[in-house]
């Protein structure tokens, strides 16, 4: 049965402005701290700052066209650095002035043998981190403009974040999978890799003062792994009918944002008690009733009966059959914000208050490419496929929270990142 869609929350996100005049596709944009500006690069090969006037709208105080497309970029906000992904495999890095009207040529890194796909700065390490479709991941010396070392992985990366403390790279590919390797100056180990999703890992996000990953795959699922717990443990949450895009974690609010390609943005509060969901048990006979599954072929020749299909309660993990599973809940502290099939004992022991809704999900009016959260100012940027960018404040508060449910089927991990 096809998961019930939840509906959009009465508190949706306030839109404040629409950056349009692209000729392709948006593929990254950040809002620019502390100013009321907007660095978007797209399919179209512009580079472009955007600076509010007085009468409200952006206008590009920098546009600059490239010799290709433009994949992806990084910003850091502190030396104004702009390191820009192209669909060549060079990564080519700018200057941006004080006042953002101007913008200096710096460097330009041969890093792949094709598209770059994530680009990461990290001021700290005065790296250049990479990954591209030739499987490799690089990291480059920012001020010798030298590679320090590559890594080949075993699927196109799609996502990349990075632990300064410990030096851990986190890499999210086309498998489904990822791996943490640990990044020294000019040589590069792998700690573990794992594996939840049953589709691509399409986006990533680090949380370093919880020491929790979040991973968004084409499955249409999130699973937080609790890196800093070294008990192995992955949580899924399920609030997406279509492929997940971006994520971003509020940390003041304990709040992770995320979007996916139909337009829908969710908004999970994971400051909250949380319960697991239990493995699926496997019977060869409805472990309510007893009737026999369609392949116990001999207790469907002792008892004469016809042999049903399994299913499994989402709620105790119990295989039944549809007579003992007829009924539909949502189970929001499980992480189930639609309805799912549960057995008839357990419809019974889910109160009107296990039901209240703990996330607010909302529909951004386009397909979304990228999402990014500025969070001095609270805002939200994303860039659709429409070819617009969008920028909001989500209105986050306490009551839009997610509990985080125990992911059910999927690899565990214990490894220590000291």
């Amino acid at each position: 049965m096809a998961a019930e869609q939840p509906k959009p929350q009465t508190r949706k996100p306030v839109l404040l402005s629409r950056i349009e005049a692209f000729q392709d596709i948006v593929t990254t944009a950040v809002i620019i701290p502390k100013e009321d500006g907007v660095i978007s690069v797209s399919e179209d090969r512009t580079i472009r700052v955007w600076l509010k006037r007085d009468s409200g709208q952006y206008w590009p105080s920098v546009y600059q066209t490239m010799s290709n497309s433009c994949t992806c970029m990084s910003f850091n906000p502190e030396t104004r650095r702009l390191s820009v992904g192209m669909d060549t495999g060079g990564i080519s890095e700018f200057i941006l002035a004080e006042d953002y009207n101007k913008m200096t040529p710096a460097r330009t890194y041969q890093a792949h043998q094709g598209r770059v796909m994530v680009v990461l700065f990290v001021l700290e390490m005065e790296w250049v981190l990479s990954t591209g479709q030739d499987k490799n991941f690089t990291w480059h010396c920012s001020e010798s403009g030298q590679q320090l070392g590559s890594y080949r992985t075993a699927a196109c990366v799609s996502g990349l974040q990075f632990d300064v403390e410990t030096r851990h790279a986190f890499v999210g590919d086309q498998s489904g999978q990822v791996t943490i390797l640990k990044v020294e100056q000019d040589s590069c180990s792998m700690v573990t890799t794992f594996k939840g999703h049953t589709g691509n890992v399409t986006a990533l996000c680090w949380d370093p003062g919880q020491r929790v990953l979040f991973s968004g795959s084409s499955d249409n699922s999130i699973i937080m792994w609790d890196i800093g717990g070294r008990k192995g443990t992955a949580i899924e949450l399920q609030g997406h009918n279509d492929k997940v895009q971006g994520l971003c974690f509020a940390s003041h609010t304990r709040q992770l944002i995320s979007c996916s390609s139909d337009g829908s943005i969710v908004i999970w509060n994971m400051d909250v008690t949380r319960q697991e969901t239990p493995e699926w048990l496997d019977s060869d006979s409805c472990q309510k009733c007893e009737q026999p599954f369609f392949w116990n072929f001999k207790q469907m020749w002792d008892s004469k009966k016809i042999g049903l299909r399994q299913h499994h309660c989402r709620k105790c993990g119990q295989a039944v059959c549809g007579k003992c599973s007829s009924k539909r809940s949502t189970i929001p502290l499980m992480g189930f914000e639609f309805e799912v099939r549960v057995c008839d004992s357990c419809h019974e022991s889910i109160t009107e208050e296990d039901r209240a809704p703990t996330a607010s999900f909302h529909d951004s009016k386009h397909g979304i490419v990228h999402i990014h959260y500025e969070a001095t100012t609270g805002n939200l940027l994303t860039s659709g496929t429409d070819k617009v960018i969008k920028v909001r404040v989500p209105r986050c508060s306490p009551y839009n929270a997610l509990v985080l449910p125990s992911i059910r089927n999927h690899s565990l991990y214990s490894f220590s990142l000291g």
